[in-house]
């Protein structure tokens, strides 16, 4: 499975999640090859943290894992998209349903297109940003 896949300088790989049901985009992140082999194992989304350094299991913290329905290989072998099911209804730690909520306007400027489901201090605690 892993030497079909064109891992970056890093070892990482960008892996796309994706509502199973809606096929909304709801967030990008990294996986290395333990995280995918991982994720495979387990039907549980687990990715690599770049800020951290370490594997990060979806939902550790928060309660919001992701349930893997399918993994698809983009045509160079370099990007992953996985189909998944947002337990808790919250993919983003802003505490909203996706991490794209802001779109650039004919003015250039970002707007905010959802709201917070909930707020991520009562998710992760106090000091969260």
């Amino acid at each position: 499975m892993l030497d079909a896949i064109s891992f970056n300088e890093a070892g990482l790989i960008p892996a796309i999640a994706q509502d199973a049901q809606s096929g909304q985009v709801l967030m990008v992140a990294w996986m290395n090859a333990e995280a995918l082999t991982e994720t495979v194992a387990t039907k549980r989304a687990v990715y690599f943290s770049r800020s951290r350094q370490k594997i990060w299991r979806k939902g550790e913290e928060s309660g919001h894992v992701q349930k893997v329905h399918d993994i698809r290989l983009d045509c160079d072998g370099d990007v992953l998209l996985l189909s998944v099911e947002q337990i808790g209804g919250i993919a983003c730690h802003t505490g909203r349903k996706d991490c794209f909520y802001r779109q650039l306007d004919d003015a250039g400027q970002w707007q905010t297109t959802s709201s917070v489901v909930k707020d991520p201090a009562q998710i992760y605690g106090k000091g969260h940003e």
